[in-house]
């Protein structure tokens, strides 16, 4: 009987060593929430809009940047401010979810009067881990003020999470950034972006970086009732000639970073790492539309929640 209890002993340790460990990202289970009431220039109408942050619960009134170093996550929701008109646009909102709330990402089209005429923008709401410097003062560039992933020198196996969907299947989108909207074709689906980098900074101050792991998926159908916990492996090295690569997945990041010198810089993602490489940075976003900015499916609509890692 006692080789027996050790025996088993000896299996029980086994499998819970083996058992996968899920470590939750800081705020991912969307609990907290800033709420924050911004004021559009008169020029634009002059309403007051609210506009929500993954952030310690606060009330932020006034038409001031938003900044905190106690979330990591950062949305699309933005104050700009560009040539002294001051506006704002959310597309992330906390939603009910029993006795709880999860985070809702739409696609959008924003429509504001000015002098008479309306303005319509396309946006796709979006959280990811990093910074948004405020205010945004231009439209031309508008990944310039996002500072995309955080430090991270970790390995992990996959991200979970848990999630539902509505996504048109037609083949249609909106363009808008102007007086008018149109029709263009393509497709438009919400997707997760994870990706391990190993980053570095030249004596010039840009940074270049190597792709160290990779896990990216569209959700291309409607899934009206929750996925719990669902996993996306992660997977390590050149993956090009997987099976199951898909296009989406290669290199190419159009984002950036705040340099040493305190600049905003594109990353360059100059190639694959080895397979065994440490990274040194991880991106993790969420998003209602894969298309670039101001072009997307109005009404196509995401839900996340308990965003954890598996190490």
């Amino acid at each position: 009987m006692k080789r027996f209890s050790l025996y088993l002993l000896f299996v029980v340790c086994a499998v819970s060593a083996g058992a996968q460990r899920l470590v939750p990202i800081k705020f991912g289970d969307f609990e907290r929430w800033a709420v924050r009431y911004i004021t559009d220039s008169k020029l634009l109408g002059g309403a007051t809009k609210t506009v929500y942050e993954i952030a310690p619960v606060d009330t932020i009134r006034g038409n001031i940047p938003f900044s905190t170093k106690a979330s990591p996550w950062e949305t699309s929701n933005v104050y700009a401010n560009p040539m002294g008109i001051a506006k704002a646009s959310n597309s992330v909102e906390p939603e009910k979810r029993g006795n709880g709330t999860c985070a809702r990402m739409d696609v959008k089209l924003e429509i504001v009067r000015a002098l008479g005429i309306d303005i319509e923008v396309v946006v796709a709401g979006s959280i990811f881990l990093g910074k948004m410097y405020e205010p945004i003062k231009s439209a031309n560039d508008p990944y310039k003020n996002m500072d995309m992933g955080i430090a991270y020198t970790k390995r992990p196996k996959a991200i979970v999470f848990d999630y539902k969907t509505i996504v048109s299947p037609e083949n249609t989108m909106t363009k808008a950034l102007g007086v008018r909207h149109k029709t263009i074709e393509g497709h438009d689906t919400p997707e997760v972006v994870v990706y391990l980098q190993k980053r570095w900074e030249d004596s010039e101050g840009r940074i270049h970086a190597l792709r160290v792991g990779t896990a990216r998926l569209r959700f291309e159908t409607t899934q009206k009732q929750w996925h719990n916990d669902f996993r996306l492996p992660i997977r390590y090295g050149d993956i090009t000639s997987l099976p199951d690569f898909r296009s989406y997945e290669g290199l190419g990041f159009p984002f950036n970073m705040r340099n040493s010198k305190g600049k905003m810089t594109p990353i360059v993602e100059e190639g694959w790492a080895d397979a065994n490489a440490t990274p040194t940075h991880l991106v993790v976003m969420f998003t209602s539309g894969c298309q670039p900015a101001f072009i997307g499916h109005i009404g196509n609509t995401l839900w996340v929640d308990n965003v954890r890692i598996e190490e």
